[in-house]
């Protein structure tokens, strides 16, 4: 099949062995109940394969609504998918699965989420430091927080469970250019007034020139969009945000990848609309530590 005939959010790119490897949130039961994840593959990032489904919902399992942004991580001989839950009446949260392989299939390996039980939380993403200290990067959800929060909290060295406190690294309004949504009067209830700035998707991305950088996720003049922001002193910042937008129009969630020829892609989903999003490939370049969409 062709990117135009897979609805997924939040796409996720692993290239690894000759093949690419896509996860991503299953678009049709993104917000409400779910059992599962896919994956997706290709040779040439034209046409895919599947999807196969890489994890399934073992009897009593906690989660039965929003499987949210799936991402595979390659570490110490073991692959890792960090993916987000949710169930009535508990709180959305990052969990840790393993598997011998990109295609699993996965089985639970953290106990529960390893964010905060008593927070709401999305999108965790790995990052380790290059002193090789594992992170989990997240965002703490503005459904609770009303300006939503991107957060590290440091993992033990076999990713079963959180090794600190989280540390808040920055807010959604500390961009300039990001706006406040319109939310439900069920969301605005608990925020006593204050208005609601979303963070979603972070992504860490070191340069060549060891730069580091992170794209997320939030609304901003042109609907749904990819942010950028470089860390002064590693991942815990402070983190500088950019002037404007990588993409402004309509779409977010997004990740970076190099494909076998060493040329760097950002891929998000687009449009941001229930059952059209695909994940769209784009061409990105470097320039002494920023990142340009090429056009």
């Amino acid at each position: 099949m062709k990117l135009n005939e897979i609805n997924i959010r939040d796409p996720f790119v692993l290239a690894e062995d000759g093949w690419y490897y896509m996860y991503g949130t299953r678009g049709a039961n993104c917000w409400g109940p779910d059992d599962g994840l896919d994956c997706y593959r290709s040779r040439d990032l034209a046409s895919w394969e599947g999807p196969f489904e890489i994890f399934h919902k073992p009897e009593g399992f906690w989660a039965d609504r929003n499987y949210w942004a799936p991402e595979c991580h390659h570490y110490k001989d073991t692959y890792y998918i960090f993916v987000s839950f949710k169930a009535d009446g508990v709180c959305r949260g990052t969990q840790i699965l393993k598997g011998a392989g990109p295609l699993g299939p996965f089985t639970l390996h953290s106990d529960g989420p390893v964010t905060p039980r008593d927070w709401e939380c999305l999108d965790g993403t790995f990052y380790v430091s290059p002193e090789g200290k594992p992170y989990m990067v997240f965002c703490h959800e503005w459904v609770q927080i009303a300006d939503g929060t991107i957060c590290a909290v440091p993992l033990t060295e076999d990713l079963s469970s959180a090794a600190g406190e989280p540390v808040v690294l920055f807010s959604a309004s500390e961009a300039k250019w990001v706006l406040p949504i319109t939310a439900s009067e069920k969301n605005l209830a608990g925020l006593g007034g204050r208005k609601p700035y979303v963070t979603d998707g972070p992504f860490l991305h070191r340069c060549k020139d060891g730069t580091l950088r992170m794209i997320w996720a939030s609304f901003g003049e042109g609907g749904y969009a990819e942010a950028c922001a470089r860390s002064e002193n590693g991942i815990e910042g402070p983190w500088i945000q950019d002037e404007a937008p990588l993409f402004g129009e309509n779409g977010g969630h997004g990740m970076i990848f190099s494909d076998f020829n060493g040329n760097l892609f950002l891929v998000l989903h687009t449009p941001n609309e229930h059952l059209k999003e695909r994940p769209v490939f784009y061409p990105l370049r470097e320039e002494n530590g920023s990142l340009c969409v090429c056009p």
